[in-house]
């Protein structure tokens, strides 16, 4: 399959990432690797989207905190950014609403028609210029002038840029105006572009439990969307999955990551990261980056058992 061929995704993590560790870096750096050793997708960018206040998870820290640790954690990444929109809602929001904010905002900034993996598109992909403007990349060809995967994100990124306005009690964070007028299109080549859920297994287990998730949402997560799963600590995936109707119903959906070899960033937990911590441990420098644990001692975070 050439570049254009393939499926360009984009993979969105949410969570409390209280606080973000190598775990969570290593969990998309996993992702990307093996979903470019299938042959079948290129990841051109990861989110990370840290859960509203409200949230009420014992020892949460504000969002503030959290959103600077993991602005602090990927500030040496080309490909993963950290986005506020969760966290500058007036509540929490669901699973299910982020994906689909995503999802919406990527339409109007790149005109892209968003595919989804249940109903692939069965058409080229294309943004739709309104004007006369020349597309930002054009047919050649020369395929030295198709856009790389890297290229195609900065551009997502740099227009993104544009229609941002700055919260001002965060001032390293832009936000995106979900509201702003977007004017023109832009127009990328002929691509396949999706936005996954990625997650690690305890997320996939906990769709198991009854009660927890609303059966619609997960239709939509995992049906509409599809996730990519990252086991951790030994999770057998495909027993978890037989334990819900839904996620048999849509087990094609679903990608879980696969490595013959056992790594230590995948038992490393924001738990065992916030008791080491706590307990004055050592090993947090094996949990956390070191510009995270710089913050987290500035901040008096974690210090108390409270948070």
């Amino acid at each position: 399959m050439t570049e254009n061929t393939k499926t360009h995704v984009i993979l969105l993590s949410c969570g409390s990432f209280n606080p973000i560790t190598k775990g969570h870096i290593h969990m998309f750096e996993k992702a990307r690797e093996y979903l470019h050793k299938t042959g079948r997708f290129i990841v051109i960018g990861g989110i990370i989207s840290p859960v509203h206040d409200s949230y009420g998870k014992p020892g949460l820290v504000p969002s503030r905190h959290r959103l600077t640790m993991c602005q602090l954690a990927v500030q040496s990444s080309d490909w993963i950014r950290v986005d506020p929109w969760e966290c500058y809602q007036d509540t929490w929001q669901t699973t299910c609403s982020v994906l689909e904010h995503h999802r919406d905002l990527m339409k109007r900034v790149t005109g892209c028609i968003l595919s989804n993996v249940n109903t692939p598109s069965t058409t080229p992909v294309i943004g739709q210029p309104q004007n006369e403007t020349p597309p930002i990349y054009q047919n050649h060809n020369n395929m030295n002038h198709k856009p790389t995967a890297i290229k195609l994100w900065g551009k997502i990124s740099e227009n993104l840029g544009k229609i941002c306005c700055v919260r001002p009690h965060i001032e390293r964070f832009t936000f995106v105006d979900e509201n702003a007028n977007l004017g023109t299109a832009m127009r990328y080549e002929e691509i396949e572009l999706r936005i996954l859920l990625l997650c690690g297994s305890d997320l996939l287990e906990s769709f198991c439990i009854p009660g927890l998730w609303k059966d619609s949402d997960m239709e939509v997560i995992v049906g509409d969307f599809g996730i990519v799963v990252v086991p951790r600590d030994g999770a057998d995936t495909e027993k978890i999955m037989n334990h819900s109707s839904i996620l048999r119903k849509f087990k094609d959906n679903i990608t879980v990551v696969k490595d013959g070899m056992s790594h230590p960033m995948s038992i490393v937990s924001s738990t065992k990261s916030r008791l080491a911590l706590q307990h004055g441990d050592g090993h947090v420098v094996d949990y956390l980056s070191q510009p995270v644990i710089d913050y987290i001692l500035q901040s008096q975070l974690y210090i108390n058992a409270s948070g």
